[in-house]
């Protein structure tokens, strides 16, 4: 760490020699494994680390960024100086000057908590499970394809501002799951588990695996599959459905979390990630659905995969609503967003994908806080065709969310959904 600090403390001399107000700096050191099982064989096996850094200066009230894998003192000084070229060369595009919420200053370190460092598993046990689920998965000559995969990363960063601020954090994330494809006189149909598109990934190491029981369950998800190709057509009409946790999170993820970036709502994002219909007018007023809605953003929340001690300008992880008791009341902000709704501090959305990417607002964890109801008489009230048991094959179908450029207010619920079942089976 001591070397990490020394390459922290160049960059920042050399960004204030050439007069930027602020800057900083983030290493990071990045291990990645990703591996997947297909039709018997090896799908996929990949494995790689890198290490590199990146500077940000704010000169005049404008951005320069820049980044290298060089982690040489002489790379560091030249790295910074370039990034204070940039801000010179952006101060002359006209628009607001940037302004930094206040944060205090931290010195600190955190860590993902975990049980199981998936990098000390074996590759043997890993590959095992898998191909023990592909077989199990492979076990009708209906099933065209069958893929199953786990993926592992760590991220250790080290964040050094030049007010002060040293952080030093390691983000570990899992993820595993399968997909079957069964096919018959041209019907296709696919399932997968523990979640759709296939795949659950959690804030956790190698323990998030072997709670997920894979295997236990690749028989029935291989069997729910094939029972689609001759089921009858879901009924078509206005209905009530009730939609499962982890479909629930894709919805409110992309209809609710993606809208309530500021930085989007602003216009910021226009030309790259799209737009918002959640403008600044709209915050306090907004009806966004009944009184018993309330969306909560947590980057505290064990296991998130937005979880962490502190985003990427060294701001301390909180809890917030985004909407309560049904009403639109709050945003995703990093430290440059904050002043523009008139926030004393940012919220800590400020992410960026790697070393070389600059930092910018991103989504955290956002959860739908859970209501009174019991959850077998909520489905009891449902019609016949759909209940009562949710996670048959006869009574369920997954849903992939239409996602476009712009992150516009739906005219009905509907409008967000096309089925990847197009099938139910009947009783």
């Amino acid at each position: 760490m001591n070397e990490m600090r020394r390459l922290a403390d160049v960059a920042l001399a050399a960004a204030a020699r050439r007069g930027a107000a602020y800057a900083d700096i983030r290493i990071v050191e990045r291990r990645h494994q990703d591996i997947s099982v297909r039709n018997g064989r090896i799908g996929r096996l990949e494995e790689s680390e890198t290490l590199g850094f990146g500077v940000r200066v704010l000169v005049d009230g404008a951005w320069g960024f820049a980044s290298s894998n060089q982690m040489r003192k002489s790379a560091v000084e030249s790295t910074a100086a370039l990034a204070v070229r940039i801000a010179r060369a952006s101060r002359r595009v006209p628009g607001p000057r940037v302004r930094l919420a206040p944060e205090p200053v931290h010195d600190a370190r955190w860590t993902t908590p975990f049980l199981i460092d998936p990098f000390a598993v074996p590759l043997e046990e890993k590959l095992g499970l898998l191909y023990r689920v592909d077989k199990a998965l492979r076990g009708s000559k209906a099933v065209a394809e069958a893929v199953s995969h786990m993926e592992f990363c760590r991220r250790r960063q080290w964040l050094a501002t030049s007010e002060g601020a040293f952080i030093d954090q390691t983000l570990l994330e899992s993820a595993a799951g399968y997909e079957v494809t069964a096919a018959r006189g041209g019907e296709v149909q696919v399932r997968s588990f523990p979640a759709s598109p296939g795949a659950t990934a959690a804030g956790m190491g190698y323990e998030l695996v072997r709670s997920l029981d894979l295997l236990e369950n690749a028989e029935r998800i291989r069997d729910e599959a094939v029972a689609l190709l001759a089921a009858p057509a879901c009924p078509a009409g206005r209905m009530d459905v009730v939609i499962d946790g982890s479909q629930l999170a894709l919805q409110i993820h992309e209809t609710c979390g993606h809208p309530s970036e500021l930085d989007r709502a602003l216009g910021q994002e226009a030309n790259y990630a799209g737009t918002s219909f959640l403008t600044p007018d709209k915050l306090g007023k907004l009806k966004y659905g009944s009184q018993i809605v309330d969306l909560i953003a947590d980057t505290t929340l064990p296991g998130g995969l937005g979880t962490r001690g502190f985003d990427d300008e060294g701001v301390a992880a909180q809890r917030w609503p985004i909407v309560q008791h049904g009403v639109f009341c709050g945003y995703m902000t990093v430290r440059e967003t904050a002043d523009a709704i008139g926030e004393e501090r940012s919220r800590g959305c400020c992410r960026g994908e790697g070393y070389y990417a600059l930092p910018m607002t991103r989504i955290t964890n956002l959860s739908l806080m859970p209501g009174e109801w019991d959850f077998e008489a909520l489905i009891g009230e449902l019609a016949d065709d759909f209940g009562p048991d949710v996670h048959g094959v006869q009574k369920t179908a997954d849903f992939m969310l239409r996602i476009g450029q712009s992150k516009t207010k739906l005219a009905a619920w509907s409008d967000a959904f096309v089925p990847e079942l197009a099938r139910t089976k009947s009783d």
